[in-house]
């Protein structure tokens, strides 16, 4: 057999959190084919990589992204390519692309994804075309967000649906399920679905127990009352044992600092009764649109887009509010609709919950931010070397696998987030000594350093810096 690439003597970190080997790997037709002993593999090969000296692991899978309109608009996905990510989950926090039909402007926090002209998908199915006529760098599954599903029958977000409204936001549920949606996404922590009350909640993720499929949410709040927001979301799931991702978990506000233990403990203990997890960035600040409630004194905020004052993106907040002479609340209501960072967190507590073994790794990147965060272009080589590395968190096996098979199984992705025989050959060669995630507050659109190649279902889509228009991503249904 004629292989298309062999890598030779490569340290392989293979996914599951088990002790690093060497090993030589043979890739044909998009899979592993053979993981033999160095220098056993003697076949003929298209191409063979010296990787000795260097580490290859699984494709990143990013399970917490925004990237739902990134993938058909921009194909090529270069913030996530150049980290070595090779699958990213969209339609988090309740957005979606799909299933959405706007009569007018995207309610925040939908506007995150783009305007109006953006939303093109009426059916899940409208959706999943899209991505796999773009053919982009990545594979891609999709979620289905609660929010997307109220914008599309209520006419009044300020409030819980109605039985007929419940009925209809459902069976769109069921039929994006069954065109292949791997599960529901809500973000009751927004304006346009607080008011959901949990029997709305509820009704929606019964479907996901009929369907099958994972429930993920953004927890009502994040802030003082994060427990009883935990609860609401394990209560949620347990009812009709359906497995539960808390999204991005973190203890926001600095009255919330130090309570990481107890938020852990919590889902901790629900592992007796039910299938859970949680992702987390790498990063003490959060990034979202300008929420007034989440405006304090006490805490940086920067601002990194206005529709209103668009010369003020860019900015920290308390300088535009100091300029017009306003308090910096004030001057948040002046700048809507705005997007904001938020130094919010404690690195003791992103510590506390990264290392935990529950979690898997999300960036919650915005690329359509004009000014994002730098986790966009910089998550996943600062878990492996800020935090792994130079920090001692946790050894490489570890963080592979919290950004590799954690993530696939459960997320259910078959074939892949592992390096074995018959798998799904999506892989990332890397230099640990050099790997820096160079992406800052402000340089937030900065390379990575140290990602040496990536394989997407067998293809090279990077290659020491450059972009290659490889375009080898599927669109992954469940099932």
């Amino acid at each position: 057999m004629t292989y298309d690439t062999v890598i030779r003597k490569g340290s392989v970190v293979d996914g599951s959190g088990a002790a690093i080997f060497t090993a030589d790997i043979a890739l044909a037709e998009g899979r592993i084919q053979r993981i033999s002993a160095p220098g056993s593999i003697t076949e003929q090969a298209d191409e063979i990589i010296d990787a000795e000296g260097l580490y290859l692991a699984p494709g990143f899978i990013d399970v917490h992204t925004h990237d739902d309109l990134e993938v058909i608009h921009k194909p090529q996905v270069p913030a996530k390519i150049s980290q070595g990510v090779t699958t990213v989950i969209v339609g988090n926090c309740g957005i979606s692309a799909s299933p959405v039909t706007l009569e007018s402007d995207p309610p925040d926090p939908l506007n995150l994804l783009g305007d109006r002209s953006r939303f093109a998908y009426p059916q899940f199915s409208d959706y999943a075309r899209a991505v796999q006529k773009a053919r982009p760098n990545v594979n891609v599954a999709a979620l289905v967000g609660h929010t997307s599903l109220r914008n599309n029958h209520m006419d009044n977000l300020q409030r819980t649906a109605s039985v007929a409204e419940l009925a209809a936001m459902r069976a769109q549920l069921r039929s994006a399920l069954e065109q292949g949606a791997i599960g529901l996404s809500s973000g009751l922590a927004y304006a346009s679905a607080k008011s959901a009350d949990t029997a709305e909640v509820l009704e929606m993720v019964a479907e996901l127990a009929v369907q099958g499929g994972v429930y993920t949410t953004h927890l009502r709040t994040e802030f003082d009352r994060i427990l009883e927001a935990m609860d609401e979301a394990l209560l949620t799931a347990r009812e009709h044992r359906v497995p539960l991702i808390v999204s991005h978990l973190k203890c926001a506000g600095r009255g919330n600092w130090g309570r990481s233990g107890d938020v852990l403990g919590a889902l901790e203990n629900a592992t007796r009764y039910q299938q859970v997890a949680c992702d987390c960035y790498p990063y003490t600040a959060s990034s979202s649109t300008l929420d007034l409630a989440q405006v304090a004194d006490d805490i940086e905020i920067f601002i990194t887009w206005s529709e209103s004052f668009p010369e003020q993106g860019g900015r920290p907040l308390a300088d535009i509010a100091q300029e017009w002479n306003l308090s910096c609340y004030e001057a948040a209501e002046k700048l809507q609709p705005a997007g904001a960072v938020y130094h919010c967190m404690s690195d003791e507590d992103v510590k506390n919950i990264l290392s935990h073994p529950l979690t898997m790794v999300g960036s919650d990147g915005l690329p359509n931010d004009p000014h994002p965060h730098p986790r966009l272009w910089g998550a996943f080589p600062r878990v492996l070397a800020h935090y792994g590395r130079d920090l001692g968190l946790f050894d490489l096996p570890q963080a592979v696998h919290k950004m590799s098979g954690l993530s696939a199984t459960n997320f259910g992705l078959a074939n892949r987030g592992f390096i074995r025989e018959g798998y799904c050959a999506d892989l990332v060669l890397f230099d640990y000594a050099r790997l820096e995630s160079l992406a800052t507050y402000s340089e937030p659109l900065r390379t990575a350093r140290g990602i040496s190649q990536v394989w997407v279902n067998g293809v090279c889509a990077y290659s020491d810096g450059v972009m290659l228009d490889s375009r080898s991503g599927a669109f992954l249904f469940r099932g």
